[in-house]
């Protein structure tokens, strides 16, 4: 599995001669080093707790030249370590793999979450990791660009026709949203451009006017075609993120909790779907982690069906009766 990572490794910053090649280097996780580092490497997965850094150019290369047709971002929510995140998101590539062969591969982003002790104390280290990582994929945001428009590795005869979209969960809603801020601040001249065909916010642990026009998550509209928020009332890990928030004397619902705000509010591709009847079923007792399997584990269940029909689709509601709707409730 290829992942991307700002978790600093034990063999040091630096990458050795070639690895922007082929020639690469080990990369082995610090664990007990949870700064977000400024480097960003781009690595595989060979094995459990075996990985291999490849560089970016070997990386996007490997992107482009992969028989899947669509690639599916996955940042991660907190309080994840590495092989949790590969976990995760190895379910999410197997239920697209029984479902479609050949047609989304699954990117995992890993970010660095804290190991500390005590969900309060983790939440709120793991929010500042969250924003400083938005530096470092800012970064990588830019390089794919300067990458997919490139002659060099994207000639006219043979440019890269891979659809790009994204799924962040939980806090990691909280990366994707400073990452695009920060990169419109910085690198850009024009505003974001439109990189993602679909981004999926499943409980998503930012306020609830977060996409509105004006606020920081605006640009998350912007770099999409179509934002779907799945969002269930009875979240209780975004219970203890709002307790988080309140010690540290922050208040406001969270989209994941009840969606957007006021639809009025947020641009028209954004789409809301509420999965208060089935979140506690497919994740009991938390009612987090919904969108892969169902009640049973390798089955999936009907939040990912929605996802991966949209993956395919690229409409959240085909059918031309709905082209005006934008929100749902996804039920047993």
């Amino acid at each position: 599995m290829l992942f991307i990572t700002n978790r600093c490794p034990k063999q040091g910053i630096e990458s050795k001669e070639g690895v922007k090649a082929t020639n690469g280097r080990d990369y082995d996780f610090n664990l007990g080093e949870n700064s977000a580092s400024n480097s960003v490497y781009f690595c595989k997965r060979k094995k459990k707790n075996t990985y291999w850094e490849v560089g970016s150019e070997g990386f996007l290369n490997r992107l482009k030249r992969s028989k899947y047709k669509q690639l599916l971002i996955y940042i991660h929510g907190f309080s994840n370590m590495p092989e949790d995140v590969f976990s995760d998101a190895g379910e999410f590539q197997s239920l697209c793999n029984k479902k479609k062969p050949e047609e989304v591969l699954v990117v995992p982003v890993i970010w660095p979450c804290d190991n500390d002790k005590g969900i309060i104390k983790d939440y709120w280290d793991d929010q500042k990791s969250a924003d400083m990582s938005a530096f470092s994929y800012a970064r990588v945001l830019q390089k794919f660009i300067e990458w997919r428009d490139s002659t060099e590795f994207n000639p006219e005869n043979d440019p890269c026709l891979k659809r790009m979209n994204v799924l962040a969960h939980s806090m990691g809603n909280r990366v994707l949203r400073e990452t695009l801020a920060t990169w419109n601040k910085y690198d850009l001249a024009d505003g974001v451009p439109l990189v993602f065909r679909n981004t999926f916010l499943v409980a998503a642990d930012i306020v609830n006017e977060s996409l509105e026009v004006g606020n920081r998550g605006e640009h998350i509209c912007y770099s999409a075609r179509n934002v779907v928020v799945y969002h269930a009332s009875d979240d209780l890990a975004l219970r203890a993120s709002k307790v988080s928030n309140i010690k540290n004397k922050i208040a406001s619902r969270r989209l994941g909790h009840t969606g957007p705000e006021d639809m009025s509010a947020v641009p028209g591709n954004v789409y809301s779907v509420d999965c208060d009847d089935v979140n506690n079923t497919y994740d009991r007792p938390k009612g987090h982690s919904y969108f892969r399997s169902g009640a049973r584990k390798g089955q999936p269940g009907k939040v990912f069906e929605h996802i991966f029909a949209t993956l395919l689709q690229g409409r959240v509601y085909p059918r031309k009766e709905d082209e005006h709707r934008r929100t749902s409730i996804i039920k047993k």
